[in-house]
Protein backbone atom coordinates (compact mmCIF):
# COMPACT_ATOMS: atom_id res chain seq x y z
CA UNK A 1 0.00 0.00 0.00
CA UNK A 2 2.70 2.08 0.75
CA UNK A 3 3.98 2.00 -2.45
CA UNK A 4 1.06 2.33 -4.75
CA UNK A 5 0.28 5.98 -2.60
CA UNK A 6 3.75 6.75 -2.89
CA UNK A 7 3.27 5.92 -6.54
CA UNK A 8 0.11 8.22 -6.95
CA UNK A 9 1.26 11.26 -4.98
CA UNK A 10 4.67 11.54 -7.41
CA UNK A 11 1.75 11.60 -10.45
CA UNK A 12 0.08 14.41 -8.59
CA UNK A 13 3.11 16.30 -7.83
CA UNK A 14 4.00 15.64 -11.50
CA UNK A 15 0.78 17.10 -12.71
CA UNK A 16 0.69 20.12 -10.37
CA UNK A 17 4.39 20.82 -11.99
CA UNK A 18 3.15 20.48 -15.18
CA UNK A 19 0.19 22.50 -14.94
CA UNK A 20 2.29 25.68 -12.95
CA UNK A 21 5.35 25.43 -16.13
CA UNK A 22 2.75 26.16 -18.74
CA UNK A 23 1.11 28.90 -16.49
CA UNK A 24 5.01 29.84 -16.30
CA UNK A 25 4.83 29.49 -20.16
CA UNK A 26 2.21 31.74 -21.63
CA UNK A 27 3.19 34.80 -18.96
CA UNK A 28 6.42 34.48 -20.74
CA UNK A 29 5.39 34.24 -24.11
CA UNK A 30 3.15 37.01 -23.58
CA UNK A 31 5.79 39.39 -21.99
CA UNK A 32 7.57 38.10 -25.27
CA UNK A 33 5.01 38.46 -27.78
CA UNK A 34 3.79 41.70 -25.81
CA UNK A 35 7.43 43.62 -25.67
CA UNK A 36 9.00 45.48 -28.16
CA UNK A 37 12.19 45.05 -26.58
CA UNK A 38 11.97 41.52 -24.53
CA UNK A 39 15.23 40.53 -22.30
CA UNK A 40 17.56 37.38 -22.95
CA UNK A 41 16.72 36.14 -19.99
CA UNK A 42 13.08 35.74 -20.91
CA UNK A 43 13.95 33.80 -23.97
CA UNK A 44 15.87 31.79 -22.14
CA UNK A 45 13.27 31.12 -19.40
CA UNK A 46 10.64 30.09 -22.38
CA UNK A 47 13.46 27.48 -23.53
CA UNK A 48 13.45 25.95 -20.04
CA UNK A 49 9.86 25.85 -19.33
CA UNK A 50 9.83 24.23 -22.51
CA UNK A 51 12.25 21.69 -22.11
CA UNK A 52 10.48 20.20 -18.92
CA UNK A 53 7.44 19.90 -20.53
CA UNK A 54 8.98 17.99 -23.60
CA UNK A 55 10.34 15.72 -20.80
CA UNK A 56 6.78 15.12 -18.69
CA UNK A 57 5.77 14.28 -22.17
CA UNK A 58 8.13 11.91 -22.96
CA UNK A 59 7.82 10.02 -19.60
CA UNK A 60 3.59 10.64 -20.67
CA UNK A 61 4.34 8.87 -23.63
CA UNK A 62 6.14 5.72 -22.58
CA UNK A 63 3.69 4.89 -20.11
CA UNK A 64 0.42 6.19 -21.21
CA UNK A 65 -1.63 4.35 -18.78
CA UNK A 66 -0.29 6.64 -16.14
CA UNK A 67 1.35 3.42 -14.15
CA UNK A 68 4.81 2.70 -13.98
CA UNK A 69 6.17 -0.85 -15.65
CA UNK A 70 7.49 -3.57 -13.73
CA UNK A 71 10.85 -3.21 -15.09
CA UNK A 72 9.91 0.93 -14.35
CA UNK A 73 9.15 -0.32 -10.33
CA UNK A 74 11.63 -3.05 -10.49
CA UNK A 75 14.27 0.03 -10.84
CA UNK A 76 13.40 1.12 -7.10
CA UNK A 77 14.99 -2.10 -5.52
CA UNK A 78 18.27 -4.27 -5.98
CA UNK A 79 17.17 -8.39 -6.31
CA UNK A 80 18.86 -10.43 -4.95
CA UNK A 81 22.29 -12.27 -6.88
CA UNK A 82 20.64 -15.41 -6.74
CA UNK A 83 17.46 -14.54 -7.78
CA UNK A 84 19.28 -12.56 -10.92
CA UNK A 85 19.88 -14.72 -14.43
CA UNK A 86 23.60 -15.50 -14.94
CA UNK A 87 23.52 -14.48 -18.41
CA UNK A 88 21.49 -11.18 -18.83
CA UNK A 89 21.99 -10.17 -14.91
CA UNK A 90 18.54 -9.14 -14.99
CA UNK A 91 15.49 -10.54 -12.04
CA UNK A 92 14.80 -14.03 -13.64
CA UNK A 93 11.13 -14.55 -14.67
CA UNK A 94 10.84 -18.26 -15.60
CA UNK A 95 13.95 -19.56 -13.98
CA UNK A 96 14.85 -22.86 -15.06
CA UNK A 97 17.57 -25.79 -14.56
CA UNK A 98 20.22 -26.99 -16.54
CA UNK A 99 21.79 -30.68 -16.79
CA UNK A 100 25.00 -28.59 -14.52
CA UNK A 101 22.61 -27.60 -11.91
CA UNK A 102 22.82 -24.08 -12.53
CA UNK A 103 19.25 -22.30 -12.98
CA UNK A 104 19.16 -19.19 -15.26
CA UNK A 105 16.16 -17.30 -17.16
CA UNK A 106 14.73 -19.60 -20.04
CA UNK A 107 14.56 -17.01 -22.46
CA UNK A 108 18.32 -16.23 -22.06
CA UNK A 109 19.57 -20.28 -21.76
CA UNK A 110 17.46 -21.09 -24.63
CA UNK A 111 18.67 -18.56 -26.62
CA UNK A 112 22.46 -19.88 -25.75
CA UNK A 113 21.47 -23.07 -26.27
CA UNK A 114 19.65 -22.17 -29.72
CA UNK A 115 22.81 -20.80 -30.89
CA UNK A 116 24.66 -24.33 -30.98
CA UNK A 117 26.32 -24.20 -27.05
CA UNK A 118 26.88 -27.15 -25.59
CA UNK A 119 28.44 -25.98 -22.25
CA UNK A 120 27.20 -24.44 -18.67
CA UNK A 121 27.62 -20.38 -19.35
CA UNK A 122 28.87 -20.50 -16.08
CA UNK A 123 30.86 -23.63 -15.15
CA UNK A 124 31.84 -24.50 -18.90
CA UNK A 125 31.00 -27.83 -18.11
CA UNK A 126 29.89 -30.30 -21.40
CA UNK A 127 26.21 -30.86 -21.01
CA UNK A 128 24.60 -34.41 -20.85
CA UNK A 129 21.25 -33.21 -22.40
CA UNK A 130 19.91 -29.69 -23.34
CA UNK A 131 16.54 -30.21 -20.97
CA UNK A 132 15.38 -27.50 -19.19
CA UNK A 133 13.96 -27.99 -15.82
CA UNK A 134 11.35 -25.03 -14.58
CA UNK A 135 13.05 -23.75 -11.34
CA UNK A 136 9.49 -23.93 -8.98
CA UNK A 137 11.35 -23.42 -5.55
CA UNK A 138 13.30 -20.16 -7.02
CA UNK A 139 10.38 -18.85 -9.13
CA UNK A 140 8.21 -19.29 -5.75
CA UNK A 141 11.01 -17.31 -3.38
CA UNK A 142 10.88 -14.51 -6.31
CA UNK A 143 7.43 -13.92 -6.55
CA UNK A 144 7.83 -13.26 -2.24
CA UNK A 145 10.22 -11.33 -2.97
CA UNK A 146 8.43 -9.13 -5.31
CA UNK A 147 5.38 -9.15 -3.61
CA UNK A 148 6.89 -7.75 -0.04
CA UNK A 149 7.68 -4.60 -2.49
CA UNK A 150 4.40 -4.06 -4.16
CA UNK A 151 5.36 -5.93 -7.54
CA UNK A 152 3.88 -8.00 -9.19
CA UNK A 153 5.80 -11.28 -11.10
CA UNK A 154 5.07 -11.09 -14.91
CA UNK A 155 3.72 -14.30 -16.21
CA UNK A 156 5.98 -15.97 -18.33
CA UNK A 157 5.26 -15.82 -21.80
CA UNK A 158 4.87 -18.07 -24.29
CA UNK A 159 7.43 -17.61 -27.02
CA UNK A 160 5.32 -17.04 -30.88
CA UNK A 161 8.39 -18.09 -32.87
CA UNK A 162 6.98 -21.84 -31.57
CA UNK A 163 4.10 -21.66 -32.98
CA UNK A 164 3.81 -23.23 -36.49
CA UNK A 165 1.64 -21.59 -39.59
CA UNK A 166 0.36 -22.76 -42.71
CA UNK A 167 3.03 -20.15 -44.26
CA UNK A 168 5.90 -22.25 -42.57
CA UNK A 169 4.64 -25.64 -43.49
CA UNK A 170 4.29 -24.32 -47.56
CA UNK A 171 7.99 -22.37 -47.31
CA UNK A 172 9.20 -25.97 -46.07
CA UNK A 173 7.64 -27.86 -48.62
CA UNK A 174 9.01 -25.49 -51.57
CA UNK A 175 12.31 -26.15 -50.33
CA UNK A 176 12.22 -29.77 -50.01
CA UNK A 177 11.05 -29.80 -53.77
CA UNK A 178 14.16 -27.78 -54.55
CA UNK A 179 16.28 -30.51 -53.07
CA UNK A 180 15.01 -32.84 -55.82
CA UNK A 181 15.80 -30.63 -59.24
CA UNK A 182 19.51 -29.36 -60.02
CA UNK A 183 22.81 -29.01 -57.58
CA UNK A 184 22.09 -25.37 -57.89
CA UNK A 185 18.38 -25.35 -56.44
CA UNK A 186 19.71 -28.22 -54.10
CA UNK A 187 22.27 -25.43 -52.85
CA UNK A 188 20.32 -22.53 -52.89
CA UNK A 189 17.91 -24.96 -50.73
CA UNK A 190 19.59 -26.04 -48.39
CA UNK A 191 21.55 -22.87 -47.69
CA UNK A 192 17.91 -21.54 -46.75
CA UNK A 193 16.85 -24.77 -44.09
CA UNK A 194 20.37 -24.05 -42.67
CA UNK A 195 19.45 -20.28 -41.70
CA UNK A 196 15.96 -21.11 -41.67
CA UNK A 197 16.29 -23.90 -38.74
CA UNK A 198 19.18 -21.83 -36.83
CA UNK A 199 16.89 -19.32 -36.49
CA UNK A 200 12.96 -19.90 -36.53
CA UNK A 201 11.75 -21.98 -33.83
CA UNK A 202 9.47 -23.08 -35.47
CA UNK A 203 10.84 -24.46 -38.56
CA UNK A 204 12.73 -26.92 -36.24
CA UNK A 205 9.21 -28.07 -35.12
CA UNK A 206 8.26 -28.96 -38.19
CA UNK A 207 10.15 -31.91 -39.03
CA UNK A 208 8.92 -33.99 -36.79
CA UNK A 209 5.37 -33.90 -37.84
CA UNK A 210 6.28 -36.36 -40.79
CA UNK A 211 9.14 -39.02 -40.98
CA UNK A 212 9.30 -38.76 -44.39
CA UNK A 213 10.37 -35.15 -44.22
CA UNK A 214 13.94 -36.33 -42.94
CA UNK A 215 13.83 -38.19 -46.16
CA UNK A 216 13.33 -35.58 -48.47
CA UNK A 217 16.02 -33.29 -46.61
CA UNK A 218 18.56 -35.76 -46.82
CA UNK A 219 17.65 -36.81 -50.59
CA UNK A 220 20.99 -35.38 -52.23
CA UNK A 221 23.22 -37.20 -49.74
CA UNK A 222 24.03 -40.75 -50.50
CA UNK A 223 25.49 -42.82 -47.81
CA UNK A 224 28.42 -44.17 -48.79
CA UNK A 225 28.02 -43.10 -52.39
CA UNK A 226 30.31 -40.49 -53.95
CA UNK A 227 30.50 -37.18 -51.88
CA UNK A 228 27.96 -34.29 -52.32
CA UNK A 229 29.28 -31.15 -53.26
CA UNK A 230 30.98 -29.97 -50.17
CA UNK A 231 28.59 -26.44 -49.70
CA UNK A 232 25.67 -28.76 -49.76
CA UNK A 233 26.75 -31.37 -47.32
CA UNK A 234 27.79 -28.54 -45.24
CA UNK A 235 24.63 -26.68 -45.01
CA UNK A 236 22.47 -30.44 -44.83
CA UNK A 237 24.41 -31.50 -41.87
CA UNK A 238 24.30 -28.00 -40.26
CA UNK A 239 20.88 -28.00 -40.98
CA UNK A 240 20.39 -31.53 -38.97
CA UNK A 241 22.52 -30.31 -36.19
CA UNK A 242 20.09 -27.36 -35.90
CA UNK A 243 16.86 -29.64 -35.74
CA UNK A 244 18.75 -32.03 -33.33
CA UNK A 245 18.28 -29.26 -30.98
CA UNK A 246 14.70 -30.29 -30.33
CA UNK A 247 14.49 -32.92 -27.58
CA UNK A 248 11.22 -34.12 -29.53
CA UNK A 249 13.59 -34.87 -33.13
CA UNK A 250 16.58 -36.63 -30.63
CA UNK A 251 15.08 -39.95 -30.79
CA UNK A 252 13.29 -40.39 -34.05
CA UNK A 253 17.65 -38.97 -35.64
CA UNK A 254 19.35 -41.34 -33.85
CA UNK A 255 16.84 -44.44 -34.76
CA UNK A 256 16.88 -43.58 -38.34
CA UNK A 257 20.28 -45.37 -39.54
CA UNK A 258 20.49 -43.50 -43.12
CA UNK A 259 20.78 -40.55 -40.86
CA UNK A 260 23.68 -41.62 -38.77
CA UNK A 261 25.42 -43.01 -41.42
CA UNK A 262 25.55 -39.59 -43.36
CA UNK A 263 27.00 -38.11 -40.21
CA UNK A 264 29.39 -40.77 -40.04
CA UNK A 265 30.29 -40.22 -43.82
CA UNK A 266 30.44 -36.37 -43.00
CA UNK A 267 33.09 -37.13 -40.07
CA UNK A 268 35.34 -38.68 -43.05
CA UNK A 269 35.05 -36.52 -45.87
CA UNK A 270 33.52 -33.40 -45.39
CA UNK A 271 35.23 -29.98 -45.22
CA UNK A 272 36.40 -29.20 -41.23
CA UNK A 273 33.12 -27.08 -40.89
CA UNK A 274 31.41 -29.95 -41.46
CA UNK A 275 33.09 -32.23 -39.70
CA UNK A 276 32.81 -30.19 -36.93
CA UNK A 277 28.91 -29.75 -37.34
CA UNK A 278 28.62 -33.94 -37.68
CA UNK A 279 30.54 -33.86 -34.34
CA UNK A 280 28.21 -31.53 -32.91
CA UNK A 281 25.16 -33.12 -33.90
CA UNK A 282 26.27 -36.16 -32.67
CA UNK A 283 26.74 -34.94 -29.44
CA UNK A 284 23.54 -33.28 -29.04
CA UNK A 285 21.63 -36.89 -30.44
CA UNK A 286 23.79 -38.57 -27.21
CA UNK A 287 21.63 -36.41 -24.75
CA UNK A 288 19.23 -38.93 -24.78
CA UNK A 289 21.13 -42.28 -23.20
CA UNK A 290 19.17 -45.18 -25.93
CA UNK A 291 21.00 -43.19 -28.46
CA UNK A 292 24.43 -42.87 -27.08
CA UNK A 293 24.12 -47.22 -27.64
CA UNK A 294 22.89 -46.51 -31.18
CA UNK A 295 25.56 -44.11 -32.32
CA UNK A 296 28.13 -46.29 -30.69
CA UNK A 297 27.29 -49.39 -32.61
CA UNK A 298 27.45 -47.34 -35.22
CA UNK A 299 31.09 -46.71 -35.64
CA UNK A 300 30.85 -43.29 -35.31
CA UNK A 301 32.99 -43.41 -31.89
CA UNK A 302 36.24 -44.27 -34.51
CA UNK A 303 36.12 -41.25 -36.82
CA UNK A 304 35.25 -38.86 -33.79
CA UNK A 305 38.74 -40.08 -32.52
CA UNK A 306 40.22 -39.54 -35.64
CA UNK A 307 38.75 -35.79 -35.90
CA UNK A 308 40.18 -35.24 -32.20
CA UNK A 309 43.59 -36.27 -33.98
CA UNK A 310 43.48 -33.92 -36.73
CA UNK A 311 43.63 -30.93 -34.26
CA UNK A 312 41.15 -28.46 -35.96
CA UNK A 313 40.90 -26.43 -31.93
CA UNK A 314 36.94 -26.08 -32.73
CA UNK A 315 36.28 -29.10 -34.40
CA UNK A 316 38.22 -31.10 -31.61
CA UNK A 317 36.30 -29.58 -29.03
CA UNK A 318 33.17 -30.81 -30.69
CA UNK A 319 34.35 -34.30 -30.92
CA UNK A 320 35.58 -34.51 -27.38
CA UNK A 321 31.87 -33.18 -26.13
CA UNK A 322 30.51 -36.01 -28.10
CA UNK A 323 33.13 -38.95 -27.49
CA UNK A 324 32.41 -37.75 -23.76
CA UNK A 325 28.85 -38.48 -24.00
CA UNK A 326 28.60 -41.74 -25.87
CA UNK A 327 31.48 -42.80 -22.59
CA UNK A 328 28.73 -42.33 -20.18
CA UNK A 329 27.61 -45.99 -21.05
CA UNK A 330 29.55 -48.43 -20.20
CA UNK A 331 29.42 -50.40 -23.87
CA UNK A 332 30.77 -47.21 -25.10
CA UNK A 333 34.27 -47.14 -23.36
CA UNK A 334 35.02 -49.95 -24.25
CA UNK A 335 34.30 -49.23 -28.04
CA UNK A 336 36.73 -46.30 -26.87
CA UNK A 337 39.88 -47.53 -25.82
CA UNK A 338 39.46 -50.32 -28.33
CA UNK A 339 40.07 -47.65 -30.87
CA UNK A 340 42.72 -45.85 -29.57
CA UNK A 341 41.87 -43.51 -27.61
CA UNK A 342 44.10 -43.64 -24.88
CA UNK A 343 46.63 -42.70 -27.15
CA UNK A 344 45.18 -39.89 -28.97
CA UNK A 345 43.86 -38.12 -25.74
CA UNK A 346 47.41 -38.44 -23.80
CA UNK A 347 49.28 -36.64 -26.84
CA UNK A 348 46.58 -34.03 -26.99
CA UNK A 349 47.02 -33.78 -22.94
CA UNK A 350 50.51 -33.75 -23.02
CA UNK A 351 50.52 -31.05 -25.86
CA UNK A 352 48.06 -28.66 -23.61
CA UNK A 353 45.16 -28.99 -25.52
CA UNK A 354 42.17 -29.06 -24.01
CA UNK A 355 43.43 -30.49 -20.66
CA UNK A 356 40.19 -29.69 -18.87
CA UNK A 357 37.85 -31.65 -21.17
CA UNK A 358 40.25 -34.89 -22.30
CA UNK A 359 41.15 -35.17 -18.55
CA UNK A 360 37.30 -35.79 -18.08
CA UNK A 361 37.04 -38.62 -20.76
CA UNK A 362 40.23 -40.42 -19.60
CA UNK A 363 39.00 -40.04 -16.10
CA UNK A 364 35.70 -42.31 -17.65
CA UNK A 365 37.60 -44.61 -19.88
CA UNK A 366 40.13 -45.50 -16.10
CA UNK A 367 37.66 -47.88 -15.34
CA UNK A 368 38.61 -50.26 -18.06
CA UNK A 369 41.40 -52.33 -17.60
CA UNK A 370 43.12 -52.09 -20.78
CA UNK A 371 42.88 -48.21 -20.72
CA UNK A 372 44.96 -48.79 -17.22
CA UNK A 373 47.47 -50.51 -18.56
CA UNK A 374 47.95 -48.15 -21.77
CA UNK A 375 48.15 -45.22 -19.24
CA UNK A 376 50.66 -46.84 -17.48
CA UNK A 377 52.75 -47.84 -20.33
CA UNK A 378 52.50 -44.44 -21.68
CA UNK A 379 54.14 -43.21 -18.70
CA UNK A 380 51.15 -41.22 -17.54
CA UNK A 381 51.49 -41.14 -13.72
CA UNK A 382 54.18 -38.25 -13.48
CA UNK A 383 52.16 -36.09 -16.11
CA UNK A 384 49.13 -36.94 -13.98
CA UNK A 385 51.53 -35.82 -10.50
CA UNK A 386 52.97 -32.81 -12.25
CA UNK A 387 49.15 -31.87 -13.18
CA UNK A 388 47.82 -31.85 -9.79
CA UNK A 389 50.16 -29.89 -8.65
CA UNK A 390 50.42 -27.10 -11.54
CA UNK A 391 46.85 -26.77 -12.70
CA UNK A 392 45.12 -24.24 -11.60
CA UNK A 393 41.49 -25.95 -12.69
CA UNK A 394 40.29 -27.90 -9.47
CA UNK A 395 38.21 -30.05 -12.05
CA UNK A 396 41.54 -30.78 -13.30
CA UNK A 397 43.12 -32.13 -10.48
CA UNK A 398 40.18 -34.11 -9.51
CA UNK A 399 40.33 -36.36 -12.87
CA UNK A 400 44.03 -36.62 -12.37
CA UNK A 401 43.56 -37.88 -8.83
CA UNK A 402 40.44 -40.44 -9.86
CA UNK A 403 42.59 -41.52 -12.65
CA UNK A 404 45.82 -42.41 -10.46
CA UNK A 405 43.06 -44.06 -7.65
CA UNK A 406 42.39 -46.01 -10.62
CA UNK A 407 46.12 -47.19 -11.76
CA UNK A 408 46.86 -47.44 -7.49
CA UNK A 409 44.45 -49.99 -7.53
CA UNK A 410 43.94 -51.43 -10.79
CA UNK A 411 47.97 -52.26 -11.34
CA UNK A 412 50.33 -52.56 -8.57
CA UNK A 413 53.11 -52.40 -10.02
CA UNK A 414 52.29 -48.50 -10.09
CA UNK A 415 52.47 -47.92 -6.62
CA UNK A 416 56.48 -47.81 -6.32
CA UNK A 417 56.08 -45.33 -8.86
CA UNK A 418 53.40 -43.17 -7.49
CA UNK A 419 55.28 -43.47 -3.88
CA UNK A 420 58.57 -41.78 -5.07
CA UNK A 421 56.93 -39.42 -6.44
CA UNK A 422 54.89 -38.16 -3.54
CA UNK A 423 58.26 -38.47 -1.37
CA UNK A 424 59.50 -36.11 -4.05
CA UNK A 425 56.81 -33.42 -3.92
CA UNK A 426 54.51 -34.35 -1.34
CA UNK A 427 51.09 -33.57 -4.17
CA UNK A 428 48.67 -35.76 -2.91
CA UNK A 429 49.21 -34.88 1.02
CA UNK A 430 48.72 -31.37 -0.44
CA UNK A 431 45.83 -32.26 -2.16
CA UNK A 432 44.26 -33.98 0.35
CA UNK A 433 44.54 -30.71 2.65
CA UNK A 434 43.48 -28.24 -0.20
CA UNK A 435 41.16 -30.42 -2.61
CA UNK A 436 37.48 -30.71 -3.00
CA UNK A 437 35.62 -32.57 -1.51
CA UNK A 438 35.76 -35.77 -4.15
CA UNK A 439 39.98 -35.09 -4.34
CA UNK A 440 40.70 -35.05 -1.20
CA UNK A 441 38.75 -38.61 -0.91
CA UNK A 442 40.96 -40.25 -3.46
CA UNK A 443 43.94 -38.83 -2.47
CA UNK A 444 43.77 -40.05 1.20
CA UNK A 445 42.16 -42.96 -0.12
CA UNK A 446 46.10 -43.49 -2.37
CA UNK A 447 48.02 -42.32 0.66
CA UNK A 448 46.05 -45.28 2.53
CA UNK A 449 46.92 -47.89 -0.23
CA UNK A 450 50.78 -46.41 -0.01
CA UNK A 451 51.08 -46.36 4.13
CA UNK A 452 49.35 -50.36 4.06
CA UNK A 453 51.90 -51.41 0.59
CA UNK A 454 55.01 -49.82 2.92
CA UNK A 455 53.54 -52.04 6.30
CA UNK A 456 53.91 -55.07 4.10
CA UNK A 457 57.14 -54.62 3.18
CA UNK A 458 58.63 -53.84 5.82
CA UNK A 459 56.59 -56.92 7.57
CA UNK A 460 58.28 -58.97 5.31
Amino acid sequence: MHCVYVTVMAAKIEEKTASELKERLWKIVKTIVDSDDYTLQNADDAIAALSSLKDFKSRSNSNPNGTNSFDDKLDQFAPPTEFRCPISTQLMIDPVILSTGQTYDRPFIQRWLNEGNRTCPQTQQVLSHTILTPNYLVRDMIAHWCKERGLELPQPTRDTDDVVTDADRDRLNALLHKLSLSVADQKAAAKELRLLTKRTPSFRTLFKESGDVITQLLRPLSPGGACPHPDLQEDLITTVLNLSILDDNKKVFAEDPTLINLLIDALKWGTISTKSNAAAAIFTLSALDSNKFIIGKSGAIKHLLGLLDEGHTFAMKDAASAIYNLCLVHDNKERTVREGAVKVILNKIMNHILVDELLAILALLSCHPDAVEEMGNRNAVPFLMRNIRESTSERCKENCVAILYTICYSRRTKLKEIKEEEKANGTLSMLAQCGTSRAKRKANSILERLNRSQSLTHTA
